[in-house]
């Protein structure tokens, strides 16, 4: 390493940052030399190390070497304040962007992806307008309050949001909920005005408080779900019960939409059930509508139709990319207006719709609302809506190869609705329909879901006027349509929630409570072993099956002699070995499910049945040996195997021999590595009857068939 100071002969000396830098820079060009000895001297250094050198005197060695140590005690490197800032600026970056996905994806964007996004957008918009305005009904909220639940929530969810195809906005059940609340609080309102019946306006905005309020309920009930990570609550209702929810909302659709459909005016009621709005509607048949019913039943067969003919010609791209419902609306609104429907039929139009921008305002809870109403609607929105948004996240971030964080969207959602509510929106979550249209778009960030918001502004500004003749029916056969395939229930929210309770029990239970069985031997075959079912009797044990010992076989003939004399059943099909317990473990151990394996031990030693009340007496013999059948078992982890072999150790405190058969090769390893065999417990067995042939060598007792 050439330097001017090398002609000098003598050593240069870095002192301060110089020598520092120079200390670092050579550790982090890693030229293979050791760091205890990587310190490299300056040039010169060298020169005068050597042993050649005139000027290599002891005492100068001595000199170098202790300027040296002295050095090395001396921090390596100090950060200067540029460092730390750069650092910080970092720092706070990679937190940005992981927090507000969009700084992330942003930047990134090229011109072919912006392209295919905003194609998608349009895609999804002429959808999501349809849908906005006609899940608006089941509210029972103006349109407009549907196309602001599709404009706010979906714009701050494209910022926050992780994955690149969920549709945020309207969902008909989630909207079904909230159309529940909403009508069921309105009853106070018009008992606050009784006799008197209270101003349109009034009600208005009474249901857009009521609703503006459970999605802020519902927001923060997301918000605070994802921040204390609560993003596994999706696996823990099963997809049975996902589908009991969505079921659960078809009969009050179908009932409250089919009216429409039909033309029937509406109840007088206004606070109904869903049988009472069935009877109503079926004592009410003959006064159909019959434009409306033509006209709405011939769109519901149009719709259907669409979508045959899609199912059945998918290779034909142009047929696949014809947004169905957004043509239903623009023909029927031709129609209607080239024939006049309104005007000489008596068809309910959509008529005049103020499409306003939506205003900031903080949402309240109403006066005659009670809030817990608000808030216990909100918590079961919540349920209904994380769990389908997370799993459409999740299925379509798997099909697409990449990655989402369920905490996050819990938290983006969350947002999504606490932001919406300020500004008239009701409760927004993802939907199935519009993100898998979404994701046959090709879209590759979440900038189509944004694309797809501007376009709803869009409309909201200047295509409300253009929807006057479109026929009400039409509206509620688009809904009627999407709904046609679920199941009827007769309580949405009552059914919803018990699914809830009843998925949640399961799944602790299941997670908590291990899968064993207790074995006996087969009085038809003595070498089979099968699960003993029922309450446990010492009958049926012959005397070669117990220890052998005199007060077991008098006992055993008492027993015989008891059971004889109340002519009972002395014959069993799968008899007990006294002093051995057989358990057939049926699944993976984990922490969880491992730590009640002890407890359900102690109960099969003493009563030989979990079914056995703890109030009874025990019933079975001193426990000699244990035969764990570990056949179902494929995997433990450590703290299952931590408590598997504290209980196998307690065996042999007590002078009870332990041994596990057919072990899988993964389970021996972490035997062999957690010392099993030492704590007392035996595994080199291929089956239960080499195992029983072992045990009884080694208590010298009689098990044998």
């Amino acid at each position: 390493m050439p330097n001017s100071s090398a002609s000098t002969g003598a050593p240069s000396r870095h002192t301060g940052i110089d020598a520092e830098e120079h200390s670092v820079t050579t550790v982090q060009q890693g030229e293979g030399t050791p760091l205890l000895t990587g310190y490299q001297s300056p040039s010169g250094a060298s020169d005068y190390m050597h042993p050649a050198s005139s000027q290599a005197s002891l005492h100068e060695r001595h000199t170098h070497e202790a300027s040296h140590r002295q050095r090395q005690a001396q921090p390596r490197h100090q950060p200067t304040h540029a460092h730390v800032q750069a650092f910080s600026r970092k720092w706070w970056l990679r937190r940005i962007r992981y927090y507000v996905p969009i700084v992330g994806w942003l930047p990134r964007c090229s011109a072919g992806s912006l392209a295919t996004d905003i194609k998608a957008g349009f895609m999804v918009a002429c959808l999501l307008i349809p849908q906005a305005l006609s899940y608006s009904s089941l509210t029972h909220l103006q349109p407009a309050y549907g196309l602001y639940t599709a404009l706010v929530p979906a714009l701050v969810y494209g910022m926050l949001g992780t994955s690149r195809h969920l549709s945020m906005g309207p969902e008909a059940l989630v909207s079904v909920l909230t159309g529940t609340l909403v009508k069921s609080q309105l009853k106070h309102l018009y008992a606050a005005y009784s006799p008197n019946t209270p101003p349109a306006d009034t009600v208005d905005e009474f249901s857009a408080a009521v609703a503006s309020a459970v999605a802020l309920a519902s927001g923060l009930c997301t918000f605070a779900l994802g921040m204390f990570r609560f993003g596994f609550l999706d696996s823990m209702i099963s997809e049975s019960s996902l589908r009991g929810f969505i079921s659960g909302a078809a009969i009050v659709v179908l009932i409250g939409q089919t009216r429409i459909v039909l033309g029937l005016p509406a109840p007088n009621s206004v606070h109904s059930s869903p049988w009472s709005d069935l009877c109503y509607m079926l004592s009410h048949l003959a006064q159909v509508h019959a434009a409306t019913a033509v006209v709405s039943l011939g769109a519901l067969a149009f719709l259907r139709l669409l979508r045959t003919t899609k199912r059945r010609f998918r290779s034909a791209v142009w047929l696949q990319s014809i947004p169905d419902t957004l043509v239903v609306i623009i023909l029927t609104t031709l129609v209607s207006w080239a024939t006049g429907l309104s005007r000489e039929h008596g068809v309910a139009v959509f008529g005049s719709v103020d499409g306003d921008l939506p205003r900031f305002s903080v949402p309240r809870v109403p006066a005659y609302v009670d809030t817990k109403d608000i808030v216990s609607s909100g918590i079961t929105i919540t349920m209904i809506g994380v769990v389908e948004s997370v799993i459409v996240a999740r299925e379509y971030a798997s099909r697409n190869h990449y990655a989402v964080s369920s905490n996050r969207e819990l938290v983006a959602l969350g947002v999504s609705n606490i932001v919406g509510s300020a500004f008239g929106a009701y409760p927004a979550f993802g939907s199935l329909s519009r993100s898998k249209l979404n994701d046959r778009a090709k879209a590759t960030s979440q900038l189509s879901g944004i694309v797809a918001a501007i376009l709803v502004l869009v409309s909201l500004l200047g295509l409300l006027p253009y929807l006057y003749h479109l026929p009400l029916g039409v509206l509620a056969a688009i809904i009627v349509d999407a709904v046609v395939s679920l199941l009827v229930m007769a309580s949405v929210e009552t059914g919803i929630l018990l699914a809830i309770v009843i998925s949640l029990i399961m799944v602790i239970k299941r997670s908590n409570m291990p899968r064993i069985k207790l074995l006996g031997r087969s009085t038809e075959n003595g070498y089979e072993f099968r699960p003993i079912d029922g309450v446990v009797s010492s009958l049926g044990i012959s005397r070669r099956q117990s220890f052998g010992s005199s007060s077991d076989e008098s006992a055993l003939d008492r027993e015989q002699e008891d059971a004889e004399d109340g002519n009972e059943e002395y014959e069993a099909q799968v008899q007990h070995i006294e002093g051995v317990l057989i358990v057939r473990v049926d699944e993976s151990l984990y922490f969880a499910n491992a730590g009640q394996l002890h407890a359900r031990l102690n109960r099969l030693e003493l009563y030989g049945d979990m079914r056995v009340h703890p109030s009874e007496d025990p019933r079975m013999k001193p426990t000699r040996a244990v035969v764990f059948d570990l056949i179902g078992m494929s995997d433990i982890d450590g703290s299952a195997l931590e408590i598997l072999l504290n209980i196998v150790r307690e065996y042999s405190r007590r002078q009870v021999r332990v041994a596990f058969v057919r072990v899988c090769e993964s389970v021996r390893g972490q035997f062999e590595k957690s010392g099993m065999e030492h704590a007392g417990g035996e595994y080199d067995f291929n089956d239960i009857n080499s195992a029983l042939a072992h045990l009884e060598r080694q208590l010298t007792i009689s098990i044998s068939p």
